[in-house]
């Protein structure tokens, strides 16, 4: 993973928000009311544009909830083996 620091500093406000600047949001193709994943790393806070995956194997295609998680058809057949 290449970190590239960008000089773009914000503050937290009373409600505990920040702005995203809209370099970033371009670059990122993130677009008003997408969803973002917000996790720690470390000492870090990631935040990265949300997209749905399977829980196992992460591929994007052919998803099915189950229990509130995506799984996908692939490793839905390779659990029936199990």
């Amino acid at each position: 993973m290449i970190v590239k620091a960008t000089g773009i500093v914000r503050k937290v406000d009373e409600l505990g928000r920040i702005v995203l600047p809209i370099e970033l949001r371009r670059t990122l193709d993130i677009e008003e009311r997408d969803s973002l994943e917000i996790y720690l790393d470390g000492e870090k806070i990631v935040l990265q544009k949300y997209e749905q995956a399977c829980l196992f194997c992460g591929s994007a295609r052919g998803l099915t909830a189950y229990r509130g998680k995506n799984v996908c058809h692939e490793c839905i057949r390779n659990l029936s083996k199990v």
